[in-house]
Parts: C-alpha cells; structure tokens; sequence
C-alpha cells in the first residue's frame, strides 16, 4: 500500500510543473478575461463597473464584429481546403523517385520556415502596384496593373493565397511521414488487383491518412484564427476592414484603442469557436477514423 502511494505522488511531483504551467497560461488568463469582458471600459474619472452581458449586447450590434467574423469565415473556407488538399499533393509528388528530390522538398519546406512578417515583406513587393512584380509581369503582356492591395474586392484573395503558400508546405511534412509509413504492399496488391491511381488512392491511401488529416485540419483551423501578422505589414485590416480578421480586430481593439474589456468580450468569443471546432473534429470527425 505504501509502495502504490509513493507512485502515485511521484506521479503527481512529475505532473506538477506542467500543471501549474497549463493553469498559470491557459485556465486562468481564460477565466480572467471572461470576468474582465462583464465590466464597462474603465478611466481615471469614471472607475470600471459590472455591466454583466452588456459588452456581448454591444457587440450584437457591432457591424465591425460582423464583418470581421464573415472575413474569417472567408479566410478559413479558402486558406484551409486548400493548403490541405496541396499539402497531400505535394506530399505525394516528393514521395516518389525522382532526381534531385532533396532540393524540390527544401523548395516546398522552405516557406514554412519563414518568419510570417518576412512572408509579408516578400509578398508586399509582390502586390505592390506598379513596381510589383505581379503588375510587372502584367506589363510585359500590355495589361494593366492593379492595386490588390487597396481593392477590397481583391485583398482578401490575396492574402489567402500568400497564406496557402507560406501554410501547404508545412501540412507537407505530416503528410510525408505518414505516407512513409504507409507499407509498399499495399500498392503492390492494389495494381495486381487492377485499380487506378485514383482508386487506389481514393479506396486506401486517403483512408489511412486521416489521422493526419484530422491532426492537420486542427492546425489548420486554429492557424486561420491566429495567422494576423501579415496584417500589420500588409494591410492593417484595410482597405475599410476588407481585410480585418477577428484576432486583428482584438488587438486594435485592446491596444489601439484601449478598450480591454470589449476585446476580452471579443476574446471570449474567439475561445468559444475555436472550442466548437474542437469538439465538433473531435467527436465528429474522429468517429470516422480509421486508426491503423
């Protein structure tokens, strides 16, 4: 009895750190921001006040707030399918033999391991009008040049497609390892029985990679809802909040105009779609995974 009970607190003396690590940074700033978004924006003549649920009946009414969450909706529905579907092509194509196959994964990789505002920088010379280089290639063809930055019709596409190419080659690597695990014999007894590429991919190898895709997916999602960095290069949430994403929108709130209490009520409500998400690829997607 005594031995189980010395095991059981040598287990506990082990948790502890990460523990108190994981209360100290997620459970209580999450607790804490929860109780600051039910109080009124506090000043030195007017001292902060409970409110209760008013900050989340302004922020009903907020057009801001709805435009932003539409434009993360846009962000994630065309940053997420599209990285994923490019990570598993890529990560087939660098998987076969081919010559110089150790330069073209560094080609692919390289992206990943680009700090984001150098990513910005380097697109910013892409959509810069007139001496960008997107308008100079126009050029050489007699077309126009165009702002894509400054267009709201087109800020949004721009940005996504720097972010799948800065996103797809990271999914890669997952993608990569898991298809090296993947054993030769399944090929093999997939040509000898008479199926396509496209079934044999379709029929096995897809199958055996969701695990990996649910793993990605998570990463995905939680990257559409975190990846704002660029914004401060690029766009600053502009041209009229075209380009304004929900984590941009805390921090201006919060810090450029110091208002803490709505953007932890904006907080708040990024916790909870995020953790709808979670659930939902957990208990959903989970159930239909096959794990080897």
């Amino acid at each position: 009895m005594r031995q189980d009970t010395l095991r059981h607190v040598y287990g506990w003396l082990l948790l502890t750190p990460a523990a108190i690590l994981l209360v100290a940074f997620t459970h209580y700033p999450t607790v804490a921001t929860f109780i600051n978004s039910l109080f009124s924006k506090g000043n030195p003549i007017r001292p902060s006040r409970f409110v209760g649920f008013e900050n989340y009946a302004l922020m009903m009414e907020d057009p801001i707030f709805w435009k932003v969450l539409g434009n993360n909706a846009i962000f994630a529905l065309g940053t997420i399918p599209t990285s994923i579907a490019l990570a598993i092509v890529m990560a087939l194509f660098v998987n076969s033999r081919l010559p110089g196959l150790g330069l073209v994964r560094m080609a692919y990789f390289t992206p990943t391991v680009l700090p984001m505002i150098a990513v910005a920088n380097i697109w910013l010379f892409f959509y810069t009008p007139g001496i960008g280089l997107i308008d100079q290639i126009l050029g050489l063809f007699g077309l126009p040049g165009h702002n894509w930055l400054g267009d709201p019709d087109t800020v949004m596409p721009a940005i996504i497609v720097m972010t799948i190419w800065k996103e797809a080659g990271f999914f890669m690597i997952f993608y990569l390892a898991a298809l090296q695990n993947i054993p030769a014999e399944l090929r093999e007894a997939a040509l000898l029985e008479g199926a396509s590429r496209w079934t044999y991919f379709r029929r096995v190898l897809f199958p055996l990679l969701m695990p990996t895709t649910l793993f990605v997916l998570i990463n995905a999602v939680l990257n559409s809802f975190k990846l704002v960095d660029h914004l401060f290069v690029l766009t600053k949430g502009g041209p009229d909040n075209a380009s304004n994403l929900l984590l941009y929108y805390i921090f201006e709130t919060a810090f450029s105009f110091f208002d803490t209490t709505y953007g932890a009520t904006l907080t708040v409500v990024l916790l909870l779609l995020l953790a709808v998400f979670a659930l939902v690829q957990f208990f959903l997607l989970d159930k239909r995974i096959h794990y080897r």
